[in-house]
């Protein structure tokens, strides 16, 4: 297990200093793109070629929004034009303004045919563990073929997931924030953001991206 990756979003202060995240450790920054059907990430296209200059592993999340699925997927992928090398995930959480604006298990199932479809690969599904099992998705066959990307900031344990995903594949233990338990943890060239363990070695977080381990 390797506490080797960030994901960052526009909430991060406007200049992330990439030499100083990749000298610091991070070896995969997964990046907010798009959220819903029209709202695009201000940073995201920006900030992708500054970080893959500095040699980091690159990634996209789409947060989901109670709106058609599959359309926004497609608005997903043409923002980010993913390469075989962009990491994709499916951001699906309650967005705390009522569950009229949530996304639905069958929306979350749509996105991801949608993208496995258009990619050949499905993309990992980023949710809290309570949520998953509230929202019926270790039901979801479809759902079962993304890797798993659990939160539990705060926790010094190992996080939980359904008994249908045979582990989790990365795990946001920190979200930047002051809590109860394993303390925020700041990012040279970043600040504080949010933080991920990679269950696995360093060649097998290369070799999620789709990047040869390192020789």
């Amino acid at each position: 297990m390797i506490d080797a990756v960030v994901d960052i979003s526009h909430h991060q202060q406007m200049t992330v200093d990439f030499v100083a995240v990749a000298s610091s450790g991070i070896l995969g920054v997964i990046h907010k793109a798009t959220e819903g059907l029209d709202f695009t990430d201000p940073m995201y296209a920006s900030r992708k070629p500054l970080a893959l200059r500095e040699g980091l592993l690159w990634g996209a999340y789409h947060m989901g929004h109670n709106e058609d699925g599959a359309a926004q997927a497609e608005f997903f992928l043409k923002t980010v034009q993913p390469g075989p090398t962009d990491l994709l995930a499916l951001d699906f959480e309650d967005l705390y303004k009522g569950a009229e604006y949530n996304m639905t298990l069958q929306q979350a199932e749509d996105f991801v045919q949608a993208v496995q479809q258009a990619t050949g690969r499905y993309p990992g599904l980023y949710a809290l563990n309570d949520y998953l099992l509230q929202n019926g998705a270790q039901n979801s066959a479809i759902l079962q073929q993304c890797w798993l990307w659990i939160a539990q900031p705060d926790d010094e344990a190992e996080p939980s997931h359904p008994a249908q995903w045979s582990t989790w594949t990365l795990w946001q233990h920190t979200n930047g924030k002051p809590g109860v338990g394993v303390p925020p943890f700041a990012v040279d060239g970043i600040g504080l953001c949010d933080r991920d363990f990679f269950n696995g070695s360093a060649d097998d977080l290369r070799r999620l991206w789709g990047v040869a381990p390192a020789s």
